[in-house]
């Protein structure tokens, strides 16, 4: 990530502060859990991702993806992991896939004050794959941290690893897309990811792109509901 994209998407005094972390802090053995509490801005947790080896991924990565948007929005959107261009600039949800999310959320009124936009996993799987089990749960701590640290009223889930790895939920996106689970005073809901949208163009009623317009207003009706 360039300079400027960090100060854009962080404040000054955080990146200051991220300098002074310790890299060999991080555990570097998946099976050891990152310690809640360890973290005090997305810049710190920006550097340790950057010299993360907990899983393979590290050894492949260009720039670690941490996120894009506000540091305490009301809405977390949480994808599956980084592609190439992701990968290239360090923000996610930045190639075609991405300019369609910002269409869809900007559809409703909400911009990147009202969303924080990041993955299950910060680096990129070879070949834009799906990640693995393996790969998110040496993963997880980051994401954790990143929850606690923006504090979301609600968590939108794209992907099915993002689904079983907050949620539990190992069905296809098609049978939760759309529905509201409440889980430790947060409203999680899977959607479908705008990569999927991209290759079903249809708008017919039923289509995923009409499911995905009912769903990001039942989301835009429940914030509303929540901050009123």
């Amino acid at each position: 990530m360039a300079s400027n994209d960090q100060i854009d998407l962080f404040s000054i005094a955080d990146v200051a502060t991220a300098t002074a972390v310790d890299p060999s802090l991080i555990p570097t053995s998946a099976k050891v859990p990152i310690p809640v509490g360890t973290y005090s801005s997305m810049a710190e947790i920006k550097v340790h991702c950057n010299q993360c080896h907990r899983c393979e991924l590290g050894a492949t990565r260009t720039h670690a993806v941490i996120g894009r948007g506000h540091a305490n929005a009301s809405i977390m959107l949480v994808g599956e992991g980084p592609g190439q261009t992701e990968d290239e600039t360090g923000l996610p949800f930045v190639g075609k896939s991405g300019q369609l999310l910002d269409k869809i959320m900007a559809s409703v009124g909400l911009t990147e004050a009202d969303v924080f936009i990041c993955n299950i996993v910060k680096c990129r799987p070879p070949e834009n794959r799906n990640p693995s089990i393996a790969e998110a749960d040496a993963c997880m701590g980051y994401l954790l941290e990143q929850i606690r640290l923006v504090d979301p009223k609600i968590i939108l889930l794209t992907g099915a690893i993002a689904m079983r790895s907050l949620l539990g939920i190992k069905q296809g996106i098609t049978k939760v897309r759309g529905e509201w689970v409440e889980k430790e005073g947060r409203l999680y809901m899977p959607i479908f990811h705008p990569a999927y949208l991209l290759r079903n163009q249809s708008r017919e009623k039923g289509s995923p792109k009409w499911l995905m317009w009912q769903d990001i207003q039942s989301v835009k009706e429940k914030l509303d509901e929540i901050q009123n």
